[in-house]
């Protein structure tokens, strides 16, 4: 592996630090995360996010995928994420996952929450997720963002919502509505919202002292997931319950 030797100087770490913030927010968006989603979400002006993301390629922190439609992480930065320490290292959450997936036809997923933003932790190797990124940057149009909405009302932001579907809510009135309907049941569902063939059902998942850090999620297509099947909602809070307390990454 090669290493860089010259001294920082000038701009040189305020580059460092944009770049930090540009492998985060691939790996919030997850694959295929697009340069202009990125910059978005990083808030760094879309000709430097695209110039870094470069650099960031050539060195092979990040990769392109196969389209060339947009990034994932590449192999130095997963071999920086397998040099944690044990000790350091999250609760294996992945025995868990397995059992939940082999008793269901949908997909399961897992999201953390941290400093106000959604980043799938655990994919579903047997179901492929189109369109993660909306997931992640439009939090009124999934089920995962709607369960840390109604914790963090403030990340909606001013001004109009993106309409992503016909079905998405962006009114003020209906949202609030949805958010509460959210709370009351402590769970979130999304039926064509995010993209239109697709159900999701989310609960939270909590820590060891009560706190919201993520979601455990069913996908499926609409017309094949039940919103109502309550056989499906039991399950998923059953396996919530059990990843209580695992520590999940940020």
């Amino acid at each position: 592996m090669s290493v860089r030797t010259t001294e920082p100087g000038g701009h040189e770490p305020r580059a460092v630090q944009r770049a930090l913030a540009l492998l985060e927010a691939v790996a919030t968006l997850g694959s295929g995360a697009s340069a202009r989603d990125v910059a978005a979400l990083t808030r760094i002006p879309p000709a430097t996010a695209y110039r870094l993301l470069n650099l960031l390629v050539a060195d092979g922190y990040l990769v392109r995928v196969e389209d060339l439609s947009g990034f994932a992480l590449g192999r130095r930065t997963r071999e920086l994420a397998d040099a944690a320490p044990a000790s350091e290292r999250r609760v294996d959450v992945a025995p868990v996952l397995e059992e939940l997936r082999g008793q269901l036809r949908h997909g399961i997923y897992l999201a953390s929450f941290s400093g106000g933003r959604v980043r799938l932790v655990d994919r579903d190797p047997d179901h492929e997720l189109a369109g993660e990124a909306t997931w992640t940057t439009h939090l009124h149009a999934s089920a995962i963002g709607k369960l840390l909405l109604v914790q963090r009302p403030e990340l909606l932001g001013p001004g109009p919502l993106r309409r992503v579907t016909d079905r998405t809510v962006t009114e003020p009135d209906r949202l609030a509505l949805e958010l509460r309907r959210v709370r009351d049941r402590d769970a979130a569902s999304e039926i064509d919202e995010s993209r239109v063939g697709r159900t999701a059902l989310a609960v939270p998942v909590r820590s060891g002292d009560g706190r919201l850090t993520g979601a455990l999620t069913a996908i499926g297509r609409t017309g094949r997931l039940d919103e109502n099947d309550g056989d499906l909602w039991d399950l998923l809070r059953t396996y919530a319950t059990r990843l209580r307390g695992a520590g999940l990454p940020s």
